[in-house]
Parts: C-alpha cells; structure tokens; sequence
C-alpha cells in the first residue's frame, strides 16, 4: 500500500474510532489490580473516570472486565497453580471486582450490570441472541454492562487472553463502532519494552499483522505473552471494519484523547479503510 495512501488510511481510522457511538472497552487483571493482586481501588476509578469521559460526550459503554481470579488470588493469598484452584479463586475475585465497579460507577451515579459469558455465548446463535438483546437493553437504560468470562465454570478457556478474543466477539456481534483494549504498556512494541529500551511503539497496523505477530511471539515472556491475544483480537475487530486501539489504562485521560482523534497507543486500521 502507497505511503500516502496507508497515512489517509490511519487517519479516517482515528476519526471514525472519535466518531464511534458504541465503544466496548476492555481491561486486563494488570490494569486493575496491584503486584500483590490486590484489587486497586485507585486504578479502578481512573478506569471509571474514563469510561465516563465518553459516556458524557453521548458515547455508549461495555465493559470487559479481567481480573476475577486475580483479586481471587489477593484476597486468599493462595496460589493459583491449577484449574480447579482457580476457578474457586474466580467465584470469591468476581464478587470483590463488581463490588469495586459498583462503587466506583456510583461517583456518578452510573448503575451497572454484571454478565458473566463464554465463548459459546457467542458463537451458539440462539445465545448470542440473548446475550445481545440484554445488552441493548442495559445500554438503552443507560447501564453500563461489565462483562467477564464465567471463569467458574470454564475449562479449557481459563487461560490468559480469553476476555481479548471475548471482547473482538462481542465487539463484532453488537456492531460496535470502536474496540479499546487497556493493558499495562501503551501499545504494540517492535520488541518487549520490558527488556529493550530500544523496543519502538508501532503507531498504527494496517496489513502487517504476521509480521506484528511474529514481533510478539519471538519476544514474548509470561507477561508480555499476553500481547498477543490482544493483537489477535484487535486484528478480528479491524477485519470486521472495527477500529481497534490496544493502550495503557495508566496514560492520563486515555479514553477522551482516542476521541479526539489523538495517536494513542497502537491502533488497527479497519480493512474496510485500506482501499
């Protein structure tokens, strides 16, 4: 693709991502919690704080909310180094987290709703038919829907990376307008930014994701392996003609500066665009 053409491209992609009336907004454990996995109340809130920054420009808001097992972990101080151990972990975490949400949200008098889903949720159609109009209707009331995978109940899927697929699904299948996903770096690296100082942040992705992927998988470490769902994720939203940004819940009003079409973290050009 021409040079001029891929920066047009990069362009209308961050106008129709400020212009989006639906935004589903996913966040990792990394970004809630604390290195003891304890749920931070003060990253919460500034969650919080930007979701209502959209939410007051008219711009509707779902959640994806990680971090059940996570605030599981924190609060037993236990570890998590087997399936059934976690999936316990995810029942005592998932009541800390939406209490947290919940008191967070009523700064604003904001109510929330809790829905707890799995992959078949959005692949079995009469499912996903549910799971839609319940969603549409909570927007409607003005609800902000916090969604999580059911981690109780899950086998196979309780593995890092399910909620970034579970957000570009549901992104997908409600027609949003707009996929953010919030983590602990703020965008994709040409290495791992943990290890190489030298690591650039890629500023937008229109057509080379094998070669973004292959960045990833060849730097990736436990923590920063996690960059690759996103980037999976983010890559089904854009195929779909979703704009899909991956950024830092820690940079300062992330979510208002995305719409004003501001270059924030990484984002993924919508293949609809790149013609």
């Amino acid at each position: 693709m021409p040079e001029a053409a891929e920066a047009v491209a990069i362009e209308r992609a961050r106008a129709t991502a400020a212009a989006a009336e639906l935004v589903v907004v996913k966040a990792g454990t990394n970004s809630l919690t604390d290195d003891s996995s304890h749920l931070d109340t003060d990253r919460i809130d500034k969650l919080v704080d930007d979701v209502q920054d959209l939410r007051e420009t008219g711009k509707a808001v779902i959640v994806v909310s990680s971090g059940a097992v996570g605030a599981g972990i924190g609060r037993m101080q236990v570890p998590a180094d087997d399936l059934q151990t976690q999936q316990a972990l995810s029942t005592i975490g998932q009541s800390r987290l939406m209490r947290a949400y919940t008191e967070s949200f009523d700064r604003y008098d904001t109510t929330v709703a809790q829905i707890l889903i799995s992959e078949d949720d959005l692949r079995v159609a009469s499912r996903f038919a549910n799971l839609r109009q319940t969603v549409e209707q909570l927007v409607a009331w003005g609800v902000v829907p916090i969604i999580n995978e059911n981690d109780a109940l899950a086998t196979a899927e309780l593995r890092i990376g399910d909620n970034d697929m579970i957000a570009a699904g549901l992104s997908i299948g409600v027609e949003a307008d707009l996929l953010v996903t919030l983590t602990d770096v703020d965008g994709v690296y040409t290495d791992n930014p943990r290890e190489e100082p030298t690591a650039e942040r890629i500023v937008a992705v229109t057509t080379q994701y094998d070669e973004i992927e292959q960045l990833v998988t060849a730097s990736s470490t436990e923590k920063f392996g996690g960059m690759l769902t996103k980037i999976r994720g983010a890559r089904e939203a854009a195929e779909a003609g979703i704009p899909a940004i991956i950024t830092a819940c820690a940079a300062p009003d992330v979510l208002a500066r995305v719409v004003a079409s501001e270059p924030v973290g990484t984002i993924f050009v919508p293949t609809t665009l790149l013609v």
